[in-house]
């Protein structure tokens, strides 16, 4: 169970991230995941690096019907990360959405 003081820390941390625009550097996919994410499977995690040069991974959301390349422009949003019980503090965090390239 995740604490809901831990949640509550990092909340300063997610706000630093959202709305943040970056690019693809890499990903891999997931196949097997951990207990708490396995209706997400298969999910792809990628590596992105903002406009400002700082990095960090994260799922990728909204792209079935997208080609993932590297250099890929994604946004940073606040999506819920896992499943939780009927009592747990429902978490969230940074997921990434491609935007639409420009031509």
């Amino acid at each position: 169970m995740l604490s809901p003081v831990r949640i509550w820390r990092r909340q300063n941390v997610i706000r630093t991230i959202l709305n943040r625009k970056g690019k693809v550097l890499t990903w891999t996919t997931i196949m097997v995941p951990g207990t708490d994410f396995k209706r997400y499977a298969p999910y792809t995690v990628i590596l992105v690096e903002f406009e400002n040069g700082e990095r960090t991974t994260g799922p990728l959301v909204d792209s079935k019907d997208i080609q993932l390349v590297a250099g890929m422009p994604v946004v940073a949003i606040l999506r819920k990360v896992r499943d939780t019980s009927a009592e747990d503090v429902i978490a969230y965090g940074i997921k990434f959405r491609p935007l639409p390239q420009s031509s």
